[in-house]
């Protein structure tokens, strides 16, 4: 059989333009099919960008800052302002878009392919598109995903919005006053907070206890506390069953609670985009939600890989781009390399951020025995950087063994993601906590936060240890009458 590639990546996602890019960077011949990625993220971010700024001018005054205005002129520029951030994302979209164009691609060695096709198992294994038959030692499916919905009594009726096109359908109109976002995953809650910021009423309805499943329960509280301070309506543990259109509005029967609306936004979760390509032809399988992967990232034909949101999880750019490349190496070499998420970190852009790495307390606690776990806690209000910048919601949470290994780490503050990554690095590279705690960071700086939440293991340490506690008073005892 001809090889013509030494990689065929199906799917426009980023991690799948990563993933060719870097297969051109080791010299191998790509082709990258359906080439389109979905920007809508980009507005996404922009928009959460401008509304925290929104926040801190409503937030001047207590800066000494302040700013006159009417009451007309006020509605006017809330009018423009939703406009003019709409132009402002469209514009960071169109240039990402340019720099991830096709034609850029193409430069780099990538042979790009417009248009959708599906695998075909004989004679042999092969990608079939645009009457074309492309053959390669192996597949790299990187396909990405589009929004779940639930089936919920009269939803598709009433109508409703998803992630995939909230931002497009409000270009060029006035933005609705009231929502109703229904799911607990963590565009929800970003979008939830940037439209409370933008003058919206916002109802967030969650089936779950907390707000995330994933999350430490403490941090989720007081993320919860922090959306409903800004506007954010929260009805945690209320499954939605119904949706009805009355007299032109909205409702939603969400546990006990009936809620008019003007527009809802569905976002519970992804699916992976597989149905068309004919995978079970060639010998590949998928639940619902994900395709069946082991720990190299190969499908159950040994052939193909896959990556990103195909093989489910939440959807996080950088844990995709990680995952795509451990299956182009695998895919491009030996399948010899293995997923390992623990010091892979994600982060939630909500205000203040929430990110996490590795075990929480609960999971730490269920696998090893909870005497040898210890939960060294800090919080922002204590950091001098937090307390100039008025930022002092906010916590930091490291999961450790008694030995100093770090398991894990929850950080909800101001530059969150940042200091996920470092704590990352640490337990990526096996450093311990004490190294963490011998940190001489920037003053003022958040990096303080790392420092003094990693002092608290010595401290724990010390204070579980009578012999040491009495030896130390013993000694201090002898010196200050020895120096007598």
């Amino acid at each position: 059989m001809t090889i013509d590639y030494d990689v065929v990546i199906i799917g426009g996602s980023l991690a799948g333009y990563y993933a060719a890019l870097a297969a051109t960077q080791l010299r191998a011949t790509v082709a990258l099919v359906e080439p389109k990625v979905d920007y809508g993220f980009t507005h996404h971010h922009a928009l959460t960008e401008i509304g925290k700024l929104a926040q801190k001018l409503n937030d001047a005054a207590g800066f000494g800052i302040y700013a006159t205005h009417t009451n007309t002129s006020e509605e006017r520029h809330i009018s423009m302002a939703w406009q003019e951030a709409m132009l402002y994302a469209q514009c960071v979209a169109s240039n990402l878009r340019e720099q991830h164009s096709p034609a850029i691609l193409a430069a780099q060695g990538v042979d790009i392919i417009v248009g959708s096709g599906q695998f075909q198992s004989s004679p042999q294994l092969a990608f079939a598109v645009n009457n074309r038959l492309l053959r390669a030692r192996t597949y790299l499916l990187a396909s990405g995903s589009r929004p779940e919905i639930p089936e919920i009594d009269g939803l598709q009726t009433t109508g409703y919005l998803t992630l995939s096109n909230i931002w497009q359908s409000l270009q060029g109109k006035t933005l609705p006053q009231n929502w109703v976002i229904i799911g607990g995953i963590p565009q929800s809650i970003e979008i939830a907070q940037t439209l409370a910021r933008f003058g919206c009423s916002v109802t967030l309805a969650v089936k779950h206890l907390y707000l995330l499943p994933n999350i430490d329960p403490e941090i989720a509280i007081l993320l919860q506390a922090q959306l409903e301070i800004e506007g954010v309506r929260v009805l945690t543990d209320k499954p939605v069953t119904q949706v009805r259109a009355i007299e032109n509005k909205k409702w939603i029967q969400a546990g006990d609670k009936a809620i008019e609306t003007d527009e809802i936004l569905v976002a519970t979760g992804q699916q992976p985009n597989l149905e068309s390509l004919n995978l079970a032809m060639v010998g590949v399988k998928w639940h619902r939600r994900s395709l069946v992967v082991n720990d190299k990232l190969q499908t159950t034909n040994q052939h193909i890989y896959a990556c990103g949101d195909v093989i489910g999880g939440y959807d996080f750019a950088n844990v995709a781009n990680y995952e795509a490349k451990i299956a182009l190496n695998n895919a491009l070499f030996f399948p010899r390399l293995q997923v390992n998420y623990r010091s892979i970190p994600w982060a939630m852009f909500s205000v203040p951020m929430l990110a996490q790495v590795g075990l929480t307390e609960a999971q730490a606690k269920c696998q090893f025995r909870r005497d040898e776990v210890l939960v060294l806690r800090q919080y922002f209000k204590t950091v001098a950087a937090a307390q100039l910048r008025g930022e002092t919601t906010g916590i930091c949470k490291l999961i450790v063994l008694r030995n100093g290994e770090i398991l894990g780490a929850s950080i909800l503050g101001l530059e969150a993601g940042e200091l996920i990554n470092l704590i990352a690095l640490a337990m990526s590279q096996k450093i311990k906590v004490k190294d963490l705690a011998n940190l001489s960071p920037v003053y003022p700086s958040f990096s303080e936060i790392l420092e003094q939440t990693a002092r608290e293991w010595s401290k724990q340490k010390l204070n579980s240890n009578i012999a040491m506690q009495e030896f130390l008073e013993g000694f201090f005892h002898f010196r200050r009458n020895w120096n007598l």
